[in-house]
């Protein structure tokens, strides 16, 4: 069951820049934390960035001083900027969120990054 909407996918060249956003149901300062998987084609799903309810950020090292996650507790959202991106980052891009120990997920967007 789908609770969180992504948007934000698309096309981009390498070096290039990506805004993803996660728009979560109710209350986003309820949730322990917010999170970004993705997962590449005969990959498994790994964890790309997590903000927790302190603001305190988690990020792979594949992403790292590349990537930025952020939320708007006003606007219950998460989003994940990312630059100078690659041909590996390329990959379906995850939501999820632990709403007291719910685990909430969403459909994914693709992101694609060629010239």
């Amino acid at each position: 069951q789908v609770q969180l909407v992504e948007s934000g996918g698309g096309l981009v060249q390498p070096g290039g820049s990506l805004r993803l956003s996660c728009a979560a149901p109710g209350n986003t300062l309820s949730f322990y934390y917010m999170s970004w998987f993705r997962q590449a084609p005969g990959k498994q799903r790994e964890l790309v960035a997590r903000i927790y309810n302190t603001d305190r950020t988690e990020y792979s090292d594949s992403v790292k001083g590349r990537f930025t996650i952020s939320r708007d507790n006003a606007k219950n959202t998460v989003s994940l900027q990312m630059s100078s991106l690659k041909v590996e980052d390329a990959a379906v891009y995850y939501c999820e969120a632990n709403n007291a120990g719910l685990i909430l997920w969403g459909q994914g967007t693709q992101v694609t990054v060629s010239s």
